[in-house]
């Protein structure tokens, strides 16, 4: 029996990449020279899985910082492009093997995330993992990053999809809202990172990615 479902659309961050510690770490180096440090459970609950640009307007505003939400982003993704020239972000566990089943049952597969496409293209980089992946939708594509639904209309739209036809795996609050205002299923694999988020607007809440594969290929 095979899945109802076409496609497989994975979010980066959190997902593919076990990434948001190093996102943290790199946050507060950026606010430093501000005297500001973001707690671990603030971050969890407000940044986490969030683009940058929202995060640098949230910081902005949450610890009255003079500089615009544009330049705190700016200096986060300079800092985390610098990390990634010589490190990559592990990944999550289980991935190898649910892309090997995924391709098994004749899936398509894409990358859809409110990241910027050079922490993708890292990842993909390091891990040989570009062949898996039919499109990499990125932040630099849309106007309107996560939650807004732009990044998944596009995936749509570049694979010749009906939202019907595809279901999203997401690790955060605002990445699900992004899959479902596209008309997208979404599982939803909450990290220790990001399980104080509410995901009641998720398909199916699961786990680890195992059982996200284990619920898409049960989808007649």
């Amino acid at each position: 029996m095979s899945s109802r479902f076409k496609a497989v659309l994975f979010d980066h961050d959190g997902t593919l990449v076990d990434s948001e510690a190093v996102h943290h770490a790199l946050w507060n180096q950026v606010l430093q020279p501000y005297g500001v440090e973001i707690p671990r459970d603030v971050y969890m609950q407000h940044y986490s899985g969030v683009p940058a640009l929202a995060n640098g307007e949230d910081v902005r505003q949450r610890y009255g910082l003079s500089p615009s939400a544009e330049a705190l982003a700016e200096a986060k993704n300079s800092v985390a492009a610098l990390y990634l020239q010589t490190h990559a972000f592990p990944l999550m566990p289980g991935v190898r093997e649910s892309l090997a089943r995924l391709n098994a049952a004749g899936l398509r597969k894409g990358v859809v995330t409110g990241a910027r496409m050079f922490a993708i293209a890292a990842t993909l980089r390091s891990h040989a993992m570009a062949p898996e992946f039919e499109v990499v939708v990125s932040a630099d594509e849309v106007v309107h990053s996560k939650p807004a639904p732009d990044c998944y209309l596009l995936a749509l739209q570049q694979m010749g999809l009906q939202a019907s036809e595809a279901v999203a795996f997401e690790d955060t609050e605002h990445g699900v809202a992004s899959a479902i205002a596209a008309g997208v299923a979404c599982v939803a694999i909450p990290t220790p990172m990001s399980a104080a988020q509410d995901f009641s607007a998720a398909t199916v809440v699961v786990q680890d990615m195992a059982a996200a594969v284990d619920w898409v290929l049960k989808q007649g």
